[in-house]
Order: structure tokens, then C-alpha cells, then sequence
């Protein structure tokens, strides 16, 4: 009688221990989920703000195509990526991308004197600071996450639930990096 009752103790503390630690794990991921949601909602602003910049830019330097060149070819990098890891890279791209945009605005003091392109690169500047504020959140979701499911015992329950180590979102080597103001004339 004991060993049962002992027996049915030590199971209804592994389904309580199992409930908690599945719960936990879920109440986690939905955290990446949605700090990554919130991520994307300052690229979409940043990607619907590019074509205005562009179509600015070309208006006072429309020599400078290799800088435009890369601009556009990022923003379509980003509008085909379907996951997050490709997002982060295309996202990444356009940050690099849009640094050689501020190098413009240096390189021609016409176009740095052209309001629609000064509040347009304010506003590119100011959500590329609300990306890394994101950023900065994000990571520290993943790397909760990332320590939890490798901590005994949640490590069992990730592995049968199929979870695995989640990517951080790391800065573009242009934030690393001074742009260059030499100027393409061709």
C-alpha cells in the first residue's frame, strides 16, 4: 500500500514537474515569436521608406547608381526572404546598404541640403536605432530560450517537443565599420 501511494506521488510530481516545464518552454518560444513580430514591423517600415529615399537620391545624384544599385538589391533581398535567419541577412544587408546612403548625403552637399532627403534619413536613422533597441531584446529572448532548453530537465522536454537552439540576431558588419565618402564618378 505505501509503495503504491509513494508510487503515484512520484508520478504526480513528474506530470506536475513535465506540465510546468512544457508550459514554460511554450511561454518562451511565443516570446521569440513575438519580439522577432515586433523586429519586423520596424523592417517593413524601414523597406517601405527605401523607394522615397531612392527617388530622392536619383533626383540630385544620378551618377551614384552602384550605391542605389545596392539599395535596391537588398530591399528585394529582404522582400524574398521567408525565413528568420534570412531576413536577419537581408535585413543586415540593407543596413550596410544604407550606410553608403548617409556616405552620399556627405558626398553631395546639394542633396544633403534637400529637406525631403534630410527627413528621410532621419527617419531611415531613427529605425535603424528602434531595430537595434529590438535587436537587443530579441537576443535576449534567444538566449533565455537557448539557455532553458539546454538546462536539465527542460532539455528532455525540448528535445520530444522538437525545439532547438534559435539563431541570434547580430549586427551588420556596418555597424562596425565607418562608411566610405569616396565618391563612384563614372
Amino acid at each position: 500500500m505505501f509503495v503504491a501511494v509513494f508510487a503515484g506521488i512520484v508520478v504526480l510530481v513528474i506530470l506536475l514537474m513535465g506540465v510546468s516545464v512544457y508550459n514554460g518552454l511554450i511561454s518562451q518560444k511565443n516570446q521569440i515569436d513575438r519580439a522577432w513580430a515586433n523586429i519586423e514591423v520596424i523592417l517593413k517600415q524601414r523597406f517601405d521608406e527605401i523607394p522615397q529615399l531612392i527617388e530622392v537620391i536619383e533626383q540630385y545624384a544620378s551618377y551614384e547608381q552602384s550605391t542605389l544599385k545596392k539599395v535596391i538589391e537588398a530591399r528585394n533581398h529582404y522582400s524574398t526572404a521567408n525565413s528568420i535567419d534570412s531576413k536577419i541577412a537581408a535585413s543586415n544587408e540593407i543596413s550596410m546598404a544604407l550606410k553608403g546612403v548617409v556616405a552620399l548625403g556627405e558626398a553631395y552637399p546639394e542633396l544633403k541640403a534637400n529637406q525631403s532627403f534630410v527627413q528621410l534619413q532621419g527617419r531611415v536613422s531613427e529605425l535603424e536605432g528602434l531595430i537595434a533597441d529590438r535587436r537587443e531584446f530579441f537576443n535576449e529572448t534567444v538566449t533565455n530560450f537557448n539557455t532553458r532548453i539546454a538546462q536539465i530537465p527542460d532539455m528532455f522536454f525540448a528535445g520530444l517537443l522538437g525545439y532547438s537552439e534559435k539563431p541570434m540576431y547580430h549586427p551588420p558588419a556596418a555597424e562596425t565599420t565607418r562608411p566610405s565618402l569616396k565618391m563612384n564618378i563614372g
